[in-house]
């Protein structure tokens, strides 16, 4: 029997710059921020959330093709600008047993002279913020980051850098020293009840990390399992689905 031959599915070409804009904006106009729970491990009350941005749009369809899309733009910092103001007022008049909130921060908005401004809104509530330094940020060569880094702190900023494998890297950027809380990336978390290696990578980070005084979540929690199992070895606090789904401010109950 022959098989005719099946074309491949054609790939649309990317937008042109005026075509990107014009949908940049109007994804913009629609995004808004979900928030989903971060709990104390093993007993589950909850400890903050984690802000996270949220877009749907015929041509930008979710959050990382909106990012890649301010990159091309040069327009990152004015997203991370309205980010920061969406957390921000929905924050400011959240009560304090919401917890901290966590901000992911590109690395120019790392340096937005406005994230230490008296006058921003997130500035404000600085002590109610940790800045998470994302996975798509990279710190190599980078000048004047501990600097930059111990100023947002002073101001009261709380400092987290995400995911294991960049995390763990960039702790010779950011030392403890310099870091409040580091996230099991869900890599790592995922079926960590059955894996004994990811089971002594995952103790062995959660030491040092106890050791300096830096807090661990793990983050992509989606079994009852895998919430108990990094309990068991020592993990601060947990998020992920098994928790709760991101959502609207604020859908969970106090």
């Amino acid at each position: 029997m022959v098989m005719a031959e099946v074309a491949p599915a054609s790939v649309p070409p990317p937008l042109g710059l005026v075509e990107l804009e014009v949908a940049f904006n109007r994804a913009m106009a629609s995004a808004w921020m979900a928030f989903q729970p971060i709990v104390v491990a093993g007993s589950h009350a909850r400890f903050g959330y984690e802000a996270l941005l949220r877009c749907k749009d015929h041509e930008l369809p979710h959050v990382g093709a909106l990012l890649d899309a301010a990159e091309r733009l040069e327009r990152t910092v004015m997203l991370g600008r309205q980010v920061r103001a969406q957390v921000a007022s929905t924050f400011a008049t959240a009560p304090a047993e919401r917890g901290l909130v966590f901000v992911n921060l590109h690395l120019q908005d790392l340096f937005d002279p406005t994230l230490s401004s008296p006058f921003s809104p997130l500035t404000r509530l600085a002590r109610r913020v940790v800045l998470e330094i994302t996975e798509r940020t990279s710190l190599e060569g980078l000048d004047g980051l501990a600097d930059r880094v111990a100023e947002l702190r002073e101001i009261g900023y709380g400092v987290a850098v995400d995911d294991l494998g960049g995390g763990y890297a960039r702790m010779s950027h950011l030392t403890p020293l310099d870091t409040d809380f580091v996230k099991l990336d869900m890599s790592l978390v995922r079926d960590i009840d059955s894996h004994p290696v990811k089971q002594r990578l995952a103790s062995s980070v959660i030491g040092v990390c106890r050791d300096s005084g830096v807090r661990v979540i793990g983050e992509g929690v989606e079994t009852a399992i895998e919430a108990q199992t990094l309990a068991e070895l020592g993990c601060d606090y947990v998020q992920g689905y098994f928790i709760a789904k991101p959502g609207p401010a604020f859908v969970d109950p106090l």
